[in-house]
């Protein structure tokens, strides 16, 4: 599994099965995921659909910046995202708690 993988397909499934998580967070967000299998993604939830695309596209309320392999991890729970963040291995450009803990429910 790579942050590829997870955003381009998990979780445009997750967001199809829960509609309610993009009406919900309602912003763009940018992952800027370094490493190998990693890349830059601009997911827009403000759209009904097709919220991947590749490249960091238009203004982000947020951006997100991990490592493929940490993002892998806290993916599949066997790292925790609270402490990657307090370890500095998951960073929110700017840090809005708020808007972090609603993209915990999709991620």
């Amino acid at each position: 599994m790579s942050a590829k993988d997870i955003i381009e397909n998990q979780i445009p499934e997750v967001l199809k099965a829960k509609p309610e998580l993009a009406k919900d967070i309602n912003a763009v967000i940018h992952f800027d995921i370094s490493g190998e299998g990693g890349g830059k993604w601009t997911l827009d939830l403000t759209k009904a659909e097709n919220w991947v695309s590749a490249g960091l596209e238009g203004a982000s309320k947020m951006t997100i910046l991990v490592s493929n392999d940490d993002f892998v991890k806290i993916r599949e729970k066997k790292l925790n995202a609270q402490m990657a963040a307090m370890q500095g291995k998951l960073k929110f450009k700017p840090m809005d708690m708020a808007l972090a803990m609603k993209l915990a429910k999709l991620l």
